[in-house]
Parts: structure tokens; C-alpha cells; sequence
């Protein structure tokens, strides 16, 4: 005898026992609200619509009046609506038969060549797994982001095979971004703003920062999106650094791209869970999900990527989420229910050694992104908390916190900074360094494998014991100087992998007893 209690109802019952026991947060300040009906009872789409009119024409007055007030119908993957609504309606149809859950529409973000290499995910090992996954081939993973740049090289479709029959999505075209631009390797490209504007307003286009159509205005999304599944990209570098072979981890996998985040880093969940019931519906086989917000967790009942993803699980779909770069303090771990395999990020073992030489001809060695100007030329140097300005402190002054610096005794130097517990930040030094027009920065920090990019001035990161040493040549000299070598790449002399630094930690604030294995994924 077959079994009364299918997965459907098992999945309602699941999230309706957690509305229960979890309280209800509000947490946004609009009027859009999300109405979750759990596992859709039709299997016809329009009908489930027809349900959803039904059921709000009873709280608005009319059917006309309820299309009107709907953003999105989910009805592919499971059953509910965003709908713009009045507090007090909201509350009404909240105790609806049928209705799981009535939540706030929140805003969540988006979260930012060796990597494959260095987990030993070659495409040249025979019984490797890329070789026993066929590199991806025949599976479609689906990206919700910031879009994608179909330009980049990474999206080439030569050696793909033709669009799979099974394969339901489109290719929605707007601004700077129409059919053309899908290929046999982006095979499906859709864009969500409903929600996002039923939040903020029209989004501005007019300064040609954010498009209207799937394309990438920040590259957000194209990163993700060639992480998961670009193409091989022979003698990718950055300005000459960490050159190699750029690939991602399923070349050969087919690509969907759901734009819901938009070039604030504003993702609005209505448009999420619209992304989830039509990549659902398309037939993607792997969705990807960089997207988050800080705690306070919602319940997972409340929360657009879990309720999203439990019914894409249920379909028989991989749902991949970021777990935060809150770190490295604990319990900032997002993304953690049970259904969803959440991924941290680790380091490698490159680095970005960058040369010091001092006046004395001793050298010693930083790491650095630096590719520019003022290469082999010595300069002076001097300490932060020497040439404090008037009105700061010399505690600030010695991490080049913002305004600390004398403008005219830091021009034209190199600074020497120390992090302090209320400033570790060397972006912030560096900034503060450009502001009195010095040439350089030297920021001595705890040890760390994270690097910070410095397009304008030199930025070398050193550890404590390199700062010391570097301060007692400058006190020990009468006119310290510095000057600095280009940057070079050096693989295999770094111990990892190990959680970068900004990477959020456990354990879940929303389910600290429920323990969870945190992937790596190397960036």
C-alpha cells in the first residue's frame, strides 16, 4: 500500500511545526510581505495563481485589486506571493487555512587560479573526479547574483555540447543584454526587480552604473558564476600576478543566470524567491547562492534561502550558499540549514612576497599587490605616531587611523603603521595615507595570508616581529629610507589550507546544537 505521507506534506508539515515553535521577527520596514502556502497543491501553474487571487481578492476586495497588488506568484517549486499589503492585512490573511507563514520582505547581499590546482582537481588525472564528473557535463548550474558579463572568456561555448531538451528556462533579454548573448554555455538568463523597487524606488540607470537586464554591473556574480562554471582561460593574471590556467570547478556544465542582487548589494527576498520557483521550474540541477545577511537569523521559516532551497532539495536539486565574511568572530555563520551545503573560504599556498631594502642594504619582506609606480626608489620613512596631527592622539596616529597623520610631515614619505585593537584595518591606513599624500604604506599587522589589493601607493602588509625590526632601523638611523621591489607569485611555501581570515565562524546562532561540516572552498 503506497504511503499517505509523500514528501510534500512531510516538507509543510516540517516548516509548519517550525512557524510554530520559532517566533515571528519582523526585521524589514516596507510593505511588501511574503505569503508562504508551503508545497503547491496544483500541478497546473496557472491555477495555483488563480489561488492566490482567490485568496487575497478576500482581504483587498476584488480579483482586479489583488493582481494589482502581487509582485510574484510562486508556483512552480511551491506555493505562495509577494504582495504589496497593509500591516493589519497582512495579519489577517496570515490566519488564512492554507497560509504556512506571512514575513516582511527583508534585503538581504551579495557576498565576494590556483584554487582547483591546489585541491588537486585536474582535468589531466584520469580517475579524478573532474574526469568521473565528466567536468561538469550535462549538469546545469544555476547562479543567482549580480548577473553576468556573457562577454567574458570564461562563458566561450566552443566544445559545449547543444542546449539539453529537458531544459525549460529563457533568455530575458534588457538593457545591454539581449538573446545574443546566450550561447550553449549560458543557456538561460533572467532578472528579478520587483521586489527591489517595491523597497527603494525606480532604480537609477541613467549613470550607466546598473543595467536592467541580466548583465553584471559590479562582477560580482560573473565571479561567482566562473568560479562554479567558467571555461579554461589560458595565462589569466592580474597585472602579471598569480598567472595560470582560470577554470572553474565544472567546466563543462551548462549555466543559468538569476539576477536578484543589484549593483547596491541589495538583494530583496521577493525577488529571490521568485529566482527560486523559476529555476525550479527551468531545471537546474545545482543552484548557487552567494547571498546573506548578518545576524539576526530568521527563522528558517521566515528566511527566503532556506524556504527557497528546501523545496529545490526536495526536487532533487544541490543547493550551494555562502557562509559570510563576518569573520574571524564567532557564531557570524549564515546560511546553515540543514538542507543546504554551506561553503567557507580557505586559503592556498600562494603568496605575494613583495622586497623591502632598507638604507642600510638589509632587506626584509612583506606581502603585496603591487604592480606600480614607485618601484626601486628609495623614499623616506617615518612613523605614524611621529608626526601625529594636532588634533588626534598618538594611539591613533600609530595605525594611521583616519585624520591621525600631520599632512605636511607625511608628504612624499613611506609610513610605518602598527595595528591597534580599535584599528586593524590596513584599507583604513592606506586611506589615511593617501589623504596626506604620502607615497607608501608599511602596515604591521598579526600574522595573516589575506592580501589587500593597492592600485594608487604601495600598501606592504608585514607581521609584528618585521614592524619591530623595521622600527628599531628607522630609531637606530639618521635619515631612514626605504624602497620597495615589485611584487612576485610563489606557489607551495605556505602552509593551508586554513579559514581566511574574513570568513564567518560557528557555530549557528539560529541552530547551535545542530552541528554542521563547513566546506572549503579555496579562493
Amino acid at each position: 500500500m503506497a504511503s499517505f505521507w509523500s514528501p510534500g506534506i512531510l516538507l509543510v508539515l516540517l516548516l509548519a511545526f517550525l512557524l510554530k515553535t520559532l517566533p515571528l521577527v519582523i526585521l524589514a520596514k516596507s510593505n511588501v510581505y511574503i505569503v508562504y502556502m508551503g508545497d503547491k497543491i496544483h500541478d497546473e501553474p496557472e491555477l495555483v495563481q488563480e489561488s492566490h487571487h482567490e485568496l487575497l481578492s478576500d482581504i483587498v476586495g476584488s480579483i482586479e485589486a489583488a493582481k494589482e497588488s502581487i509582485l510574484y506568484s510562486y508556483k512552480h517549486g511551491f506555493s505562495g506571493f509577494a504582495a504589496v499589503l497593509t500591516s493589519s492585512q497582512a495579519k489577517l490573511i496570515a490566519d488564512f487555512p492554507g497560509v504556512v507563514g506571512v514575513v516582511r520582505n527583508r534585503i538581504l547581499s551579495s557576498h565576494t587560479t590556483r584554487s582547483w590546482d591546489f585541491l588537486h582537481i585536474k582535468p589531466q588525472v584520469v580517475g579524478g573526479i573532474l574526469s568521473k564528473g565528466h567536468s561538469g557535463a550535462g549538469s546545469v548550474i544555476g547562479v543567482m547574483d549580480t548577473g553576468v558579463w556573457p562577454e567574458s572568456e570564461s562563458f566561450r561555448d566552443e566544445g559545449m555540447s547543444e542546449v539539453p531538451s529537458r531544459w525549460r528556462g529563457i533568455c530575458q533579454e534588457g538593457e545591454g543584454f539581449n538573446r545574443s548573448h546566450c550561447n550553449r554555455k549560458i543557456i538561460g538568463a533572467r532578472w528579478y526587480i520587483k521586489g527591489y523597487e517595491a523597497e527603494f524606488g525606480k532604480l537609477n540607470v541613467s549613470d550607466g552604473v546598473e543595467f536592467l537586464s541580466p548583465r553584471d554591473a559590479v562582477g560580482h556574480g560573473t565571479h561567482t558564476s566562473s568560479t562554479a562554471t567558467g571555461g579554461l582561460v589560458e595565462n589569466a593574471s592580474f597585472m602579471g600576478l598569480a598567472q595560470g590556467l582560470a577554470r572553474g570547478g565544472a567546466p563543462s556544465a551548462w549555466l543559468a543566470v538569476y539576477k536578484v542582487c543589484w549593483a547596491t548589494g541589495d538583494c530583496a527576498e521577493a525577488d529571490l524567491l521568485a529566482a527560486f520557483d523559476d529555476a525550479i521550474f527551468d531545471g537546474v540541477d545545482v543552484l548557487s547562492v552567494s547571498i546573506g545577511s548578518p545576524p539576526p537569523l530568521a527563522a528558517y521559516v521566515e528566511d527566503a534561502i532556506a524556504i527557497g532551497s528546501f523545496h529545490a532539495v526536495a526536487k532533487g536539486i544541490s543547493v550551494i550558499c555562502s557562509a559570510g565574511n563576518s569573520g574571524p568572530y564567532p557564531q557570524t555563520v549564515i546560511n546553515t540549514a540543514p538542507w543546504i551545503v554551506t561553503v567557507a573560504a580557505s586559503t592556498i599556498d600562494r603568496a605575494f612576497p613583495t622586497v623591502i631594502t632598507l638604507g642600510n642594504n638589509q632587506t626584509i619582506v612583506g606581502q603585496a599587490l603591487f604592480t606600480g609606480k614607485n618601484a626601486d626608489t628609495f623614499h623616506p620613512i617615518v612613523y605614524g605616531e611621529d608626526i601625529v596631527a594636532d588634533n588626534s592622539y598618538e594611539d591613533s596616529a600609530r595605525s594611521c587611523d583616519s585624520g591621525s597623520l600631520n599632512a605636511t610631515l607625511a608628504r612624499g614619505k613611506v609610513i610605518l603603521c602598527f595595528e591597534s585593537r580599535s584599528q586593524r584595518s590596513n584599507i583604513v591606513a592606506r586611506r589615511t595615507v593617501l589623504d596626506v599624500k604620502g607615497v607608501g604604506l608599511i602596515f604591521a599587522q598579526f600574522p595573516t595570508k589575506d592580501v589587500t589589493l593597492s592600485l594608487d601607493i604601495p600598501s606592504i602588509q608585514v607581521d609584528l616581529a618585521i614592524g619591530t625590526y623595521l622600527l628599531t632601523y628607522m630609531e637606530a638611523s639618521r635619515n631612514p629610507v626605504v624602497k620597495f621591489s615589485f611584487t612576485k607569485t610563489v606557489i607551495g611555501q605556505q602552509i593551508s589550507p586554513e579559514i581566511a581570515f574574513f570568513s564567518s565562524r560557528g557555530p549557528s546562532s539560529i541552530s547551535p546544537t545542530v552541528l554542521k561540516v563547513i566546506d572549503l572552498l579555496s579562493r
